[in-house]
């Protein structure tokens, strides 16, 4: 008994676990984000942006549509009371913490404020393959410009942005709708007022269907409904917006993809014509086509899309959204097709919660972890771990200084470097780190190479080539594959030599 006594006192340890919809992310996929950051930075001030950093967290009742209920704010944040009984939240998107601070600092900002931010943004939502938690978004946005001119310099500057990173002309296409033509659509067919909220939305996720649906199935959930399976008792239902046919033809009409801008803006005109709403949002979407085909936009990369719905409540006119037409495979070699990578609009209304005055602005946010995903499986991104630093290693324990000397010249050229810090009794666990670590090559001095005032650098890129082409050991100790000697006051240049045979960036 006292032996089982002594065992259950025993502390138990603690499980090392992720929580869950979170990643962590190693050295070569934290180099494909920075990478793939700095094009679309370069984009953005391209077009005149500038830098904002926001935080992360701010009062849950900044963020809008979020706000808290009695016990705590509505799912879909994550939030928590700070001493004074205040929620805050972790930011939803970059948007809304954008308007936060413009509001703040209103009248010490140049109207139209241009700026760009970067960062991650939080969901408390159910993860899921592909979707976490956590992850990464790249923002534009024009504040206090109420023109469509701005809209139409986002949806340029999303364009070139793609092809920054490397997607060709033809393989993504940003797709621009209104959110006042859809109002109007809605209009048109008796969908007004409170009481009529919830087909609204039905009525919009449906049109949001069209992109994977035939109109034919699109028409049923504008209807009665749709069965999953395609005929009645197969698979689940999903409750139609019970639109008569009438209606649904007027929706349909509108929202039919069409190969010519010119006839998407006739047919929302035709169909438009007594809503004051819809007619302003045709006439916004026919000035932004014009000016991004003035500048040599074609309908390859922008084009007129009505099926665009964009989900946040704050849009008030243009939306779009940037989707990839490449079809790929999986690791398992199932199709991929990625869909959209990017998307944003204009929410007139979110600055002036804070100013109560009109203050309009528009803009676009990338997700940099979807793209980044995609891109990476279409080999457009340098996925491989970076080469680690030089490792000088320790063969006799007490001249440390002098190994730690060479890699203080090391580092002063500008090479990484540094100086094996584990146990040095086995040269070669020295070598085996260095491989972990990646490293381009190893230095080594013995005593006898001090007295001759040289050091051996061990090539472990050309060692291990050479080591994949050799059978016999015996064949690779007479060899010494990429290790050779040099004078010590040499070590800088010979190391150099050796990166630059494997172009490897060293400062």
């Amino acid at each position: 008994m006292p032996a089982m006594a002594e065992k259950s006192k025993k502390p138990q340890r603690l499980k090392a676990r992720l929580p869950r919809g979170l990643e962590d992310r190693g050295p070569a996929a934290i180099k494909a984000t920075r990478a793939m950051v700095e094009k679309i930075r370069a984009v953005y001030e391209l077009y005149g942006f500038e830098p904002v950093e926001t935080p992360a967290m701010e009062y849950t009742d900044a963020l809008g549509k979020f706000l808290p209920d009695q016990d705590r704010p509505n799912e879909g944040v994550f939030s928590f009371q700070d001493d004074d009984e205040q929620w805050i939240s972790l930011r939803y998107d970059l948007t809304a913490p954008l308007a936060r601070y413009v509001a703040e600092n209103f009248d010490a900002l140049p109207k139209p404020y241009r700026s760009y931010r970067f960062g991650y943004v939080f969901r408390n939502e159910k993860p899921g393959p592909g979707r976490f938690r956590q992850f990464m978004q790249f923002d534009a946005d024009t504040v206090g410009s109420a023109t469509p001119a701005a809209d139409a310099e986002i949806c340029m500057m999303a364009a070139d942005t793609m092809e920054a990173l490397g997607i060709p002309r033809g393989s993504y296409v940003v797709k621009v709708n209104n959110r006042k033509v859809l109002d109007g659509v809605l209009e048109a067919i008796g969908l007004g007022g409170d009481d009529n909220a919830g087909r609204r939305l039905t009525v919009l996720r449906a049109i949001d269907k069209l992109d994977k649906f035939h109109a034919d199935e699109v028409r049923k959930l504008l209807g009665p409904g749709r069965w999953d399976g395609g005929e009645e008792g197969k698979g689940d239902f999903t409750k139609g917006a019970e639109l008569s046919p009438a209606d649904a033809d007027i929706v349909l009409a509108v929202t039919q993809q069409r190969a010519d801008w010119r006839e998407a803006i006739a047919a929302a005109e035709t169909y438009l014509a007594k809503s004051e709403v819809g007619q302003a949002g045709v006439s916004e979407l026919e000035e932004i086509a014009k000016l991004v085909a003035a500048s040599g936009y074609g309908s390859d990369r922008i084009r007129i899309d009505p099926t665009v719905v964009r989900g946040l409540e704050y849009y008030t006119g243009p939306v779009y959204e940037v989707e990839l037409l490449l079809d790929t495979k999986d690791e398992k070699g199932r199709p991929v097709r990625f869909g959209s990578v990017g998307g944003g609009g204009r929410y007139d209304g979110l600055v002036s919660r804070f100013r109560g005055e009109p203050v309009p602005a528009t803009g676009f946010s990338i997700g940099v972890s979807r793209l980044q995903a995609a891109l990476t499986m279409l080999g457009q991104l340098d996925t491989r771990a970076e080469f680690g630093p030089v490792v000088v290693t320790v063969f006799d324990r007490d001249r440390v200084a002098d190994y730690q000397k060479m890699v203080a010249e090391l580092r002063q050229a500008g090479i990484r470097a540094e100086l094996y810090l584990g146990n040095p009794k086995n040269m070669g666990n020295q070598l085996k780190y260095a491989d972990r670590r990646n490293s381009p090559c190893v230095i080594i001095q013995g005593s006898d190479e001090k007295a001759r005032g040289e050091v051996q650098i061990k090539d472990l890129i050309e060692g291990a080539k050479a080591a994949a082409a050799i059978a016999s050991n015996q064949e690779w100790r007479e060899t010494r594959p990429a290790q050779f000697s040099c004078a010590e006051t040499d070590l800088v240049a010979k190391v150099r030599e050796v990166l630059a045979r494997h172009d490897v960036a060293w400062g």
